[in-house]
């Protein structure tokens, strides 16, 4: 409903503005006053304008608010003017409260099809605290974008890239071929004996990396014999048709389906799969490359360090002026495509990637075949045969989001860079990088997980995490010892319950307290993993709002209604009692439940589910302490109790939703 109002607002002003003053404002901003007595929105438009106008703010202010009452907005109850040229803008309280308790708000979504990319572990061991991050902003954004009963939203793509053809996967490979002597039907054989002795894949894979890694440069006069196996099995990997590449089918492929059931754990699925070993053999590059050297993006480096490699002018740089009579010399901070051996590097597979994204690589696309079933819908594979009756396509986007960590930010700029240089400049303009820190975790939390540390690393914020070095958290292992904390509580509390429902409801507190965790701080805050702050039922966490939910249930179970009846009372109910100084109280926790489409429209434009996240939270702090201050079940008054029945199941309402957003479920009790 507060979006609604501020919606109809600014146009409304905007029109005052053409046809008072001919003036246009590509923005009006909309701000909250300090004190509710003073209104529920502010508007500065008076300064913006004063300068333009020749006219003091307060004047303009006044001109402003006098057009406005004329012909009060619905649900508008005044416009005043305050301080230097403030416009406050004072609602109907008694008429946003029924509008609210009807469900009006505005709608959040529009045309275009999202194409949104996350999580893309490479398929060689098990997922760990790392990707979770990764995996549940991807998710959580998808959220916020996808169709649903609430909004319109957008049409949506998730897509999980599948690097089985990279260094890491080709790690593995020389590991069970040179570590532990196996070939192709050895894998097959200790892909079947894993299944039957219940050993997970993605955890044989995790150890035997780590071991691999260190065997590289364990041995200073093997170090260059071993790095040049390395180079072979990746070259055979992108060959493709050998045993080698089997067997890294073989491997990414058993991998990847861990992968997919550990994510499904935390409610994250995906529609497409799309591997490299695809966009290698069906000839994406080629196409690619063909296309930026016509546009002049690509050219062929003939001397320096770069010499006899493809190039591309490196994102952010600027070519150097060259003195009068001088010849300029090579660019050597230009960034490699090709290099002079053939390879292609991740930026240039990338790039043919993304146009192909964007449907700009004419004549390729990916074969598709079903790979998993949700309950709700399939997850397709890229193929390079022919795709499967019925099958959809996925190279159509309007706009990219791509979920990959920070450190990746110089090929992300670099693809952009590529495709503004080719001149699709409006791709380029709706490609955006949803960059993110690294996890890591707090002392005390290595020490819980059985990791040695020493009195030194005691004293550190934070330890960072490292799958080479076989030191990090399996994501399936994190949940697991999540689990089972919650479960402890949940069993101490609720005896009663039979156990499959004490393990169901654990589950939901263990997720919901990982997913919030996760969410709860801006993407370019490194976060330190630490279980009991995730778990603990004060302060900002996933339990602290799941516990609020609860108890707002809680009353109307023992009230003996349900939200649906408590909200439908209000539209009888005489509100006048929101208007006094006790009421306002009241007031603000129904304002702050109408403000959820605010923030998923803010979410989605700064691609930043963290505001989403405290909003959350606020709405909890919020009904806690309407929670402390009325004793609901206790009051007398038939019309009161109404009230304070209906602002709980508001509150439920509105938490429930913006948890459901987030991916978190709220369990029955706590």
């Amino acid at each position: 409903m507060y979006r609604t109002v501020q919606q109809q607002l600014l146009a409304r002003i905007q029109a005052i503005l053409l046809d008072k003053y001919e003036v246009t404002l590509a923005q009006l901003a909309v701000e909250q006053p300090p004190n509710i007595a003073l209104g529920e929105l502010a508007l500065p438009v008076a300064f913006e304008l004063a300068k333009r106008l020749r006219k003091a703010p307060r004047v303009i202010a006044t001109e402003l608010a006098a057009e406005l009452n004329a012909k009060p907005l619905e649900g508008v109850a005044s416009v005043e003017v305050a301080g230097a040229g403030y416009l406050n803008i004072k609602l109907d309280r008694a008429a946003a409260v029924r509008r609210i308790a009807a469900d009006e708000h505005a709608n959040v979504g529009g045309p275009g099809f999202r194409l949104v990319e996350h999580t893309s572990i490479n398929p060689n061991k098990a997922a760990h605290i790392g990707h979770l991050r990764n995996a549940i902003l991807g998710d959580t954004f998808q959220r916020l974008l996808r169709p649903d009963s609430y909004k319109t939203g957008y049409e949506v793509g998730v897509q999980n890239y599948i690097d089985n053809t990279g260094v890491q996967v080709a790690d593995v490979v020389v590991g069970l071929a040179h570590l532990e002597g196996k070939d192709l039907t050895a894998v097959r054989e200790l892909l079947t004996e894993l299944i039957e002795s219940n050993i997970r894949i993605d955890y044989y894979c995790w150890d035997l990396y780590a071991r691999v890694s260190q065997w590289y440069t364990a041995d200073p006069d093997q170090l260059a014999a071993r790095k040049q196996i390395r180079l072979e099995t990746l070259h055979a990997l992108e060959a493709g048709n050998n045993d080698t590449a089997e067997i890294a089918d073989l491997i990414s492929t058993s991998v990847l389906r861990r992968h997919l059931e550990t994510m499904q754990r935390l409610g994250i699925e995906y529609d497409f799969l799309p591997r490299e070993s695809e966009i290698l053999s069906l000839h994406f590059w080629d196409a690619a490359r063909e296309l930026m050297l016509a546009k002049g993006v690509l050219y062929l480096e003939t001397a320096g360090k770069n010499k006899g490699c493809l190039v591309m002018k490196r994102a952010g740089t600027e070519a150097a002026e060259t003195p009068e009579g001088e010849t300029a010399g090579p660019d050597e901070e230009a960034k490699v495509i090709v290099r002079s051996n053939g390879t292609v590097t991740y930026v240039g597979k990338d790039i043919a990637y993304h146009l192909w994204k964007f449907g700009l690589l004419p004549g390729k696309d990916f074969g598709y075949q079903p790979f998993h079933q949700y309950p709700s819908h399939t997850c397709w594979i890229s193929t390079s045969g022919p795709s499967a009756p019925n099958a959809p396509t996925f190279g159509k986007a309007d706009a990219i989001y791509n979920v990959i960590d920070s450190r990746q930010n110089d090929p992300q700029n670099n693809v952009i860079a590529a495709l503004r240089g080719m001149g699709f400049t409006d791709a380029a303009d709706r490609y955006t990088h949803f960059s993110y820190e690294m996890v890591a975790l707090t002392p005390r939390c290595a020490i819980d997980l059985g990791y040695t540390v020493s009195e030194e690393d005691r004293t550190k914020a934070y330890l960072e995490v490292s799958g080479r070095k076989g030191f990090g958290v399996k994501a399936d292992d994190l949940l697991d010892q999540l689990i089972a904390a919650a479960q402890a509580e949940v069993d101490a509390r609720h005896v009663e319950l039979p156990h499959e429902e004490r393990v169901s409801i654990a589950t939901q507190i263990a997720v919901g307290a990982l997913r919030y965790f996760m969410l709860r701080f801006t993407r370019n805050t490194v976060i330190a993993f630490d279980f009991k702050d995730a778990l603990s039922f004060e302060g900002e966490t996933g339990p602290y709002i799941q516990y609020a939910i609860v108890r707002a249930a809680n009353i109307l179970r023992k009230a003996d209604t349900d939200e649906a009846s408590a909200l439908a009372a209000i539209a009888s109910l005489d509100l006048t009692a929101l208007d006094t100084e006790q009421g306002s109280v009241l007031w603000e926790t129904w304002l702050a439940c109408s403000k959820l489409t605010l923030l998923l429209e803010q979410c989605i434009a700064t691609a930043e589910p963290a505001y989403l996240s405290r909003y959350a939270f606020q709405l909890a702090q919020q009904f806690n302490n309407f929670y402390h201050r009325h004793h609901v079940l206790n009051e007398t008054d038939p019309t009161r109790r109404a009230l304070l029945l209906a602002t709980a199941a508001v509150a439920r309402r509105e938490m429930q939703r913006a948890l459901g957003y987030l991916g978190i479920e709220a369990p029955p009790v706590m």
